[in-house]
């Protein structure tokens, strides 16, 4: 491996312990912290920078590619479909909004066109299953329960009966709220498990609980395996450090958050949107993309033929689109080595030219962008009109293809400087 610039390397470890610093204040584990932190250190030393981002862009990615090795890259698939019967358990510590959640869910998949119901599960809590039905009344969705019966796990069973015999799609089942050490009730929720053989066990997370989350997770997926977490009170100001800890805790995956106290404020988790919270950052997409466009790698054989005049006029037409999207002209000069620097008067006439040959080789045939010298008098009429240009702009673009070819064999035969180009890049 060649060694990194000592002044890189420095920036690099900086760059991290302020991602640390982040990590840490959003609530995340320390242990999982220093993990993600020696990860992303790892990377990005051994990484090349690629043009048109900035180190700290590049080191944001990489934790960005690491986070989602926990929670994802893209939204978890919600596996329901109507005319299959499916039940869902959900559990949690006491007061996540559990209760509450069982009815987002249910909410989630009735305006999806399913026919939901709730079993109330829940007999310690005092009023829990009249709360239940209040609030599940508001959007008209059934919850089966048995004010009088203390076995969760028979109130569950006869719970799916009753809607088996509904034709119902999906079943939620709301147990009691539990605390991590109490044992008699974590083995009773393995009963309830044990009766109804859910399709999958959805854990209510508080976005606020912070570095208990991986503790009571790791509690709960022991009990009973945790196919999904859901994570709650994300309205607040609360970044959800703790549903990152949750998850590296039961290696399931984050597959909703309540956004709210309606039953309507549940949604998909989107990873991308996480993360930027997490970072405090507002859009991380549009920086993701922008380093998987500096991130495109020019083959070989295409770098080489440039280098020695071998090109087409679609070829140069390619260079420039990869010149646009890294941003202003004056910004790419920047990063050639060296530094170039024109006038502004200049740099604006450029930018102006290089619009108009866009459109210019956009209106020209694969014939011509093969063979410039086609280009007579005749063709370059037809391609003017064709760009709304004046048809000297078409001669002085085959013009400058034909300098910039002679100007790239001179290059070749005075040594690799445009190796170091931007848009030259491997």
């Amino acid at each position: 491996m060649l060694r990194m610039p000592n002044v890189d390397e420095k920036a690099i470890k900086e760059l991290v312990k302020d991602l640390q610093r982040t990590l840490l204040q959003a609530d995340v584990n320390v242990e999982l912290v220093l993990q993600l932190s020696k990860a992303v250190e790892d990377r990005s030393l051994k990484a090349n920078l690629p043009p048109g981002i900035t180190r700290r862009e590049h080191v944001v990615k990489v934790l960005y590619e690491e986070m989602t090795k926990f929670v994802g890259q893209d939204p978890a698939k919600v596996e329901v479909q109507p005319g299959v019967f499916r039940k869902l358990m959900l559990v949690g510590i006491q007061g996540t909004g559990k209760t509450t959640s069982s009815v987002k869910l249910a909410r989630f998949f009735q305006k999806r066109g399913l026919r939901v119901g709730i079993v109330g599960a829940d007999t310690y809590r005092p009023g829990a299953l009249d709360q239940l039905k209040q609030l599940a009344a508001t959007v008209d969705i059934p919850v089966y329960g048995e004010p009088g019966n203390k076995k969760p796990e028979d109130i569950a069973k006869h719970g799916l009966d009753h809607y088996r015999k509904e034709k119902t799609d999906l079943v939620i089942i709301d147990t009691a709220g539990r605390h991590r050490n109490e044992r008699d009730l974590m083995d009773e929720m393995k009963r309830i498990a044990s009766a109804v053989k859910p399709d999958e066990i959805v854990l209510a997370i508080d976005a606020t609980i912070g570095q208990q989350a991986i503790t009571q997770a790791r509690a709960f997926h022991e009990a009973t395996p945790v196919g999904s977490v859901l994570l709650t009170k994300m309205d607040g100001s609360a970044k959800g450090g703790g549903a990152l800890s949750a998850v590296a805790g039961t290696g399931s995956k984050v597959k909703f958050i309540g956004t709210g106290e309606r039953v309507e404020d549940l949604e998909q988790f989107v990873p991308t949107d996480f993360v930027g919270r997490l970072l405090g950052m507002g859009d991380l997409n549009a920086l993701l993309e922008k380093v998987k466009e500096a991130e495109v790698q020019v083959p070989e054989a295409k770098v080489k033929q440039f280098m020695e005049g071998r090109f087409t006029l679609k070829d140069m037409y390619d260079q420039m689109e990869n010149l646009r999207k890294m941003g202003p002209l004056r910004k790419v000069l920047q990063m050639i080595p060296g530094g170039v620097s024109l006038p502004e008067e200049q740099l604006g006439v450029a930018e102006e030219k290089m619009k108009a040959w866009r459109v210019i080789i956009q209106s020209m045939t694969k014939k011509e962008l093969a063979e410039p010298r086609l280009v007579d008098s005749s063709r370059s009429k037809r391609i003017a009109r064709g760009a709304g240009r004046p048809e000297r702009e078409v001669r002085e673009l085959v013009n400058q293809y034909f300098t910039m070819r002679k100007m790239m064999k001179q290059m070749k035969r005075r040594g690799p400087m445009m190796k170091g180009m931007p848009f030259m890049k491997k």
